[in-house]
């Protein structure tokens, strides 16, 4: 795994750790941090789980209007915005979304702005009492991005959707559970240790299907019954086709427990 300036990539076994690590800025999230972000996706080698969180006491407090180290590269103006977004932002999001293994977000403290879309992206967001996402654009006069305008309503709802983004209020937590934005709410210091042991439990799963899965499930989103039907009729013959399908059939006929090795 390469070295990155604004992240720290880990591997413990077949899970991979991405740890946003700029805990002087709360880790905002410069055009800089979303290319690194983007590069460390297509840099997880054979990792069956990807875990990420935040150095210090937060998540990501958003896009860094400073800049970071360049200022050239601060967003500022319409048309700069526009650019960043397409050229860093957008991508970074789009690979994160598809990434076909399972992705676990452990949130601490603020997960604000872009770091609000980065946490949702996953398909296990754990998030501590004090950690909180908010959509603070409208109190700066600028539209919500990151693909929020499409994860909120899939995951809330529209009308917590349209709270979250035109009021951006802060959610915490124990709410975020409560209206379905998030997996589940953990007291503080047990977060590391829960979202760790589902990035385990998901690394030792069987990989190949857990692929068609969340293929199946985001892409059954926005798409009729019979597309979704043969998607998973496709599924089952990728997935049945794969050594730990063999291995499943097994231990079920041998009462014990599976091993999966992802192939």
């Amino acid at each position: 795994m390469a070295d990155y300036e604004t992240l720290r990539l880990e591997r413990s076994g077949d899970v991979a750790r991405l740890t946003l690590n700029r805990p002087e800025r709360l880790n905002a999230c410069p055009p800089a941090m979303a290319d690194e972000i983007f590069a460390a996706i297509r840099d997880l080698g054979d990792a069956r789980a990807l875990l990420i969180t935040g150095e210090g006491r937060a998540f990501c407090s958003g896009a860094d209007l400073a800049g970071g180290r360049d200022s050239s590269q601060s967003i500022s103006g319409g048309d700069r915005s526009y650019t960043v977004l397409q050229q860093s932002y957008n991508p970074m999001m789009a690979a994160l979304w598809n990434l076909p293994i399972p992705v676990v977000t452990a949130v601490n403290g603020p997960a604000a702005g872009i770091g609000c879309s980065i946490a949702l992206a996953g398909d296990f967001v754990i998030a501590g009492k004090s950690g909180y996402f908010l959509q603070a654009f409208v109190n700066i006069g600028l539209v919500p991005d990151g693909g929020s305008s499409w994860i909120l309503p899939r995951l809330a709802g529209l009308a917590q959707a349209t709270r979250m983004m035109m009021l951006g209020e802060r959610i915490y937590g124990e709410e975020a559970e409560r209206i379905g934005l998030i997996t589940k709410c953990v007291e503080d210091d047990a977060l590391a240790s829960e979202a760790g042991a589902i990035a385990q439990r998901l690394a030792a799963g069987p990989t190949k299907a857990l692929a068609r899965m969340k293929a199946n499930l985001r892409q059954g989103l926005q798409c009729d019954l019979n597309t979704a039907l043969m998607m998973e009729a496709e599924g089952q013959r990728l997935a049945g086709s794969s050594e730990d399908a063999v291995e499943g059939g097994k231990s079920f006929l041998e009462k014990r427990k599976p091993v999966f090795k992802g192939r």
